[in-house]
């Protein structure tokens, strides 16, 4: 079997051929289909607004807040995606501590977002060298240490390093394509019997550094050892969570199986940062246009404070909470359109893009949007919302939970 024993480490000169999984694949192809779960939706949602660039905007806003202390700034990120807002804060991080290393954690189940995610991370590691990447599918209650809490799941515990030789970003991304192959075996996942959400079918871990800066960064370069678990507890000066469950999940599993084991994990001083939609918005037109009685959005930000400081007083009872009153709170994004294409004839493909944006972040699953687009009003509706707002925007919120020092 081709997989990577718990504490090998390899460099990316060394390969791994993939093994398919037949069973795995049948799994994944008939377990149900939920539209948000759609690779080619989601793509489509990613390219066509602005979400990440609002969204690192927003994360940004929390570095000048941070005091970080020897031997890194550690951040993790609850939920990489195509690491398109993790590389632009990445980016802000190098701006405001351009000498200070960096251990980077990033949790992503997703295979296709991890490959994604290679292209983007050679260019941050040629302009940061001092910095650690590691990329994790661990569940949330583990990612931040780095292990798996079940004893038996450590024999199919995959611990991979990348140690990226040369210095410039076409070395670096060479080597990186080159470890994909190593993704396709320790990166499998199955569905779970219960909610269908993908899962782990082997725990794994890839760090990702510099050669030539391995001795600065030895402090910072985590090891598979069980002793560095027992003797190092996760202390992130950031962490981003920015959509990391489910909209429609009740307040109480987001903060049981997310938001707790998260915060938990912060560092003295650390702040995590907590995004989500709120349909204060056109989008939300469009979906209660079809379906009026739709309500995706079960948790305001105030719900989960209330929520997380009631569940975690006992266990992390430090913790402060920073909730904006009001607008304050809020910020927008936009679909990308230019106003040439917001008037009376709306071209087909701005619609579509329209039509996904507001049904991917209001999460209709799929049974209702095959049945709404058996019709036509589903475009009609949308080329109203667009024409009575001028366009289509967005609003998610966003609050801070701090650890003080």
């Amino acid at each position: 079997m081709a997989t990577i024993p718990w504490g090998v480490h390899m460099t990316s000169e060394q390969k791994i051929q993939p093994i398919t999984d037949g069973a795995g694949r049948l799994e994944e192809k008939t377990r149900a289909f939920r539209f948000f779960d759609n690779r080619e939706k989601y793509l489509l949602f990613v390219t066509t607004c602005s979400e990440k660039w609002a969204v690192a905007d927003r994360v940004g806003k929390e570095l000048r807040h941070l005091t970080p202390k020897p031997p890194a700034l550690r951040v993790f990120d609850a939920g990489m995606g195509d690491a398109s807002v993790l590389t632009l804060v990445m980016r802000e991080m190098h701006c405001r501590f351009p000498t200070i290393p960096f251990q980077v954690v990033a949790k992503e189940i997703s295979l296709e977002d991890v490959r994604l995610s290679m292209d983007k991370i050679a260019d941050r590691m040629q302009e940061h060298p001092a910095t650690v990447f590691v990329a994790t599918n661990l569940y949330y209650s583990e990612a931040p240490h780095l292990r798996p809490r079940n004893p038996e799941k450590l024999k199919d515990f995959n611990w991979v390093e990348v140690v990226l030789k040369g210095k410039t970003s076409h070395d670096f991304d060479e080597q990186l394509k080159a470890a994909q192959t190593q993704l396709a075996d320790i990166w499998q996942t199955k569905s779970s019997p219960v909610t269908g959400n993908p899962l782990y079918a082997k725990p794994s871990v890839m760090v990702i550094y510099r050669e030539d800066h391995r001795f600065v960064l030895d402090q910072v370069i985590p090891r598979p050892d069980p002793k560095f678990f027992e003797d190092v507890e996760p202390a992130y000066d950031l962490v981003i969570a920015s959509q990391p469950y489910r909209a429609r999940q009740p307040a109480e599993f987001k903060v049981e199986k997310v938001l707790g084991p998260l915060a938990r994990s912060l560092a003295p001083n650390g702040r995590m940062i907590v995004i989500q939609s709120t349909g204060r918005d056109p989008g939300m037109e469009i979906v209660h246009g079809l379906w009026p009685d739709e309500k995706p959005f079960v948790t305001p930000a105030h719900l989960l404070v209330n929520t997380m400081k009631e569940m975690m007083a006992e266990s992390a009872p430090d913790l402060r909470y920073e909730e904006n009153v009001g607008d304050g709170s809020l910020f927008r994004f936009d679909l990308h359109a230019m106003p040439s294409e917001l008037g009376e004839n709306i071209g087909t493909s701005t619609l579509l893009a329209a039509w996904n944006a507001a049904v991917y972040v209001a999460q209709v699953d799929d049974q209702k949007l095959t049945d709404a687009m058996t019709r036509s009003d589903y475009l009609e509706v949308t080329a109203d919302v667009l024409r009575r707002n001028g366009g289509l925007w967005f609003l998610d919120e966003a609050f801070v939970v701090r650890r003080p020092g």
